[in-house]
């Protein structure tokens, strides 16, 4: 099956929504061909070379730069969605393209957009549930955990930059939300929970070196069964997107051959 072709969609609002997170609402008449319940899934924001998003001149043989975000929210009654950027100084190369395009974006500015693609969700007949984000992560697990029984029990792990980051999370009662900040290690955080009894599901996303932390913690010493792990990496420091995509490759056939 052929993927989607990009779509062109318009700023309605830029919103600073906490320290270091700004959210850029969407909207478009071409989102009535997205999922309703399409949030926690994930679009490819497109860019030409100089970080712009007129895109006169480019064709599959010369293929736009293409950025990865999370759908924090979408309304299919007014074709409008929400996605969050980690706000951050940029310079010039192509790892602030994204930032340095939502930190000035305006009502009235277009930006074409593909997908949307979907990510594993969680065993939802589990007895307790393990959720790990760094601040890249956080519109995802945000939208995950709306997905959870309302009797759910476990944990919620969000690191971010600055305690003006911290926001709240619509959890169900039994899901403990923890933030941590700074230098705070989001694996060694993880790895400090009491592990409680029981099947448990989890759904993880975080830089690089954190990622592979975490999930020799889950498979290795607490045996998770890989059915009931989504584990990923959503970023690596030092690196743009293009290379972190590199190392995700390289790190999959590394695993693989270690099977």
């Amino acid at each position: 099956m052929s993927k989607p072709v990009p779509i062109l969609l318009t700023v309605n609002s830029s919103t600073q929504i906490s320290a270091n997170m700004q959210r850029i609402q969407l909207s478009g008449d071409e989102l009535e061909r997205y999922p309703t319940h399409c949030a926690g899934g994930y679009i490819k924001l497109l860019f030409n070379h100089n970080g712009g998003t007129d895109l006169t001149g480019y064709s599959p043989e010369n293929r736009p730069v293409m950025r990865t975000y999370t759908i924090r929210s979408f309304d299919s009654a007014a074709l409008t969605m929400d996605v969050d950027f980690v706000r951050h100084e940029c310079n010039d190369d192509k790892s602030g393209f994204a930032a340095k395009w939502a930190m000035n974006a305006k009502p009235g500015d277009t930006i074409h957009v593909g997908g949307p693609g979907t990510i594993k969700s969680h065993n939802l007949e589990a007895d307790w549930f393990m959720m790990v984000a760094d601040m890249t992560a956080l519109p995802a697990l945000s939208a995950k955990v709306k997905e959870l029984p309302s009797d759910a029990k476990g944990y919620a792990v969000i690191k971010v930059i600055d305690e003006a980051d911290i926001v709240e999370i619509e959890a169900p009662e039994g899901l403990e939300v923890l933030w941590i900040t700074g230098n705070d290690s989001l694996s060694d955080k993880v790895k400090s929970l009491t592990w409680l009894e029981g099947e448990v599901s989890v759904w993880s996303a975080s830089e690089f070196d954190d990622m592979r932390a975490l999930r020799q913690y889950f498979r290795n010493d607490k045996n998770v069964d890989r059915d009931n792990i989504y584990i990923s990496s959503y970023w690596k420091q030092g690196v743009t997107e293009d290379g972190h995509k590199v190392i995700k490759q390289e790190d999959a056939i590394e695993k693989e051959s270690r099977a």
